[in-house]
């Protein structure tokens, strides 16, 4: 396959980027799209030219580090990580763009890296679950309804990848911050903090910079595990909780 790259490079967040453009004249179907970018970065070091820099890690689509906008969507064409995006999602001889994540919370470090500390922030502004659990209790000791339990396990699915701030036009984190609260909230061990963790974390992505959300549905559309925007939903209602639980404690002890 004859591949055009047409590669945002920005040495670092305080200069100002442009899109620059590379053929990839043996990209085979098979390659995943980190490793077309590693063998693009091959030649480019052969000819004495800088690589292109860009975030990966496990490249087996668990880490969410490879972020990477590409032809409009975040990681790609499919609603997948993009270090699991094949080269056969695309066409022979076809044009692709590759960004970094546009937003204010995210920014450029370098090339196609963004800075995505702001989610490990937001999730340290939580807190920790203080409940002892001591050891490991009996299956049934703990009974926990299937269905609250498959709930709590879809929302901890999140890797925390940022597509779906990246997929929303005001670069909102209300996925992201409504799966964590989510995969808390719903358990018995999560439910003595909740009310502060929802507090914690909202005004923490607030801090951040993060945009609000407009219920347009892209984020739960690029997720690349499917987290559902009823998770927004809840943390809405944990965080309304929460905030009038709050007022009352304070108009009560006014009195």
């Amino acid at each position: 396959m004859k591949i055009t790259l047409k590669v945002w490079r920005q040495k670092n967040r305080d200069s100002k980027g442009a899109f620059k453009t590379y053929q990839v004249d043996h990209a085979s179907p098979d390659m995943s799209f980190l490793e077309m970018i590693d063998v693009l970065n091959t030649d480019l070091i052969k000819k004495g030219e800088e690589s292109i820099a860009f975030d990966h890690d496990c490249r087996e689509g668990i880490c969410g580090m490879c972020s990477m906008y590409i032809n409009g969507h975040p990681h790609g064409p499919l609603q997948t990580t993009t270090c699991q995006l094949h080269m056969r999602s695309f066409k022979d001889g076809e044009t692709i763009t590759v960004e970094p994540w546009r937003a204010k919370a995210f920014p450029v470090v370098k090339d196609l890296v963004v800075d995505r500390s702001a989610f490990d922030r937001i999730q340290q502004a939580g807190g920790y679950v203080s409940v002892n659990t001591g050891g490991v209790p009996d299956a049934n000791e703990i009974p926990i309804p299937k269905i609250v339990a498959d709930e709590a396990f879809d929302a901890a699915a999140c890797i925390g990848c940022g597509a779906c701030v990246a997929a929303c036009k005001n670069a909102s984190a209300m996925l992201f911050v409504g799966a964590k609260v989510s995969q808390l909230a719903l358990l018995p061990q999560g439910k003595p903090e909740r009310k502060q963790r929802a507090e914690r974390m909202v005004a923490q992505m607030d801090a951040e910079g993060f945009g609000s959300c407009t219920n347009t549905g892209a984020c739960e559309a690029e997720c690349p595990k499917g987290i559902s925007v009823t998770n927004i939903a809840r943390l809405n209602r944990e965080y309304l909780g929460a905030m009038l639980t709050s007022y009352q404690v304070e108009v009560g002890g006014g009195e």
